[in-house]
């Protein structure tokens, strides 16, 4: 559901669902980071920034387990929905709003300043 405040312009395409494969993750490139998208059981769909709090390892390249990736480096849980650490490990990445219009997908980022907002998708 999208709020009265929101812009649409916020909103950046990244691609197709059926660029992802299932239990499978897509690399957006920003200027400024890295976001992993995540394909999980049930086509659930989650974008976060794509390193672990623990040690900066790219969580793209870690395992799908339920809505949850192992990341690849130290095998810390990240939950997907929240970015938060899975206990006793403690630490947060953070979590970008996606969504699915048909098959296209579309990741919701804050851009300061007036310039282009351009992203890179490669599949991970």
């Amino acid at each position: 559901m999208r709020s009265r405040t929101e812009n649409k312009a916020d909103w950046i395409a990244v691609g197709s669902l059926h660029d992802i494969p299932m239990l499978g993750s897509r690399i957006v490139r920003l200027p400024q980071m890295d976001i992993a998208i995540f394909r999980a059981e049930g086509d659930k769909l989650f974008a976060v920034e794509d390193r672990c709090p623990h040690k900066q390892g790219p969580l793209s390249q870690g395992i799908v387990h339920g809505a949850q990736v192992t990341c690849p480096l130290h095998n810390w849980v990240i939950e997907l929905a929240t970015g938060e650490a899975v206990a006793p490990d403690v630490g947060c990445v953070k979590t970008y709003d996606i969504r699915l219009s048909g098959s296209d997908l579309y990741i919701r980022i804050a851009v300061e300043g007036t310039g282009s907002k351009k992203a890179e998708s490669v599949v991970a």
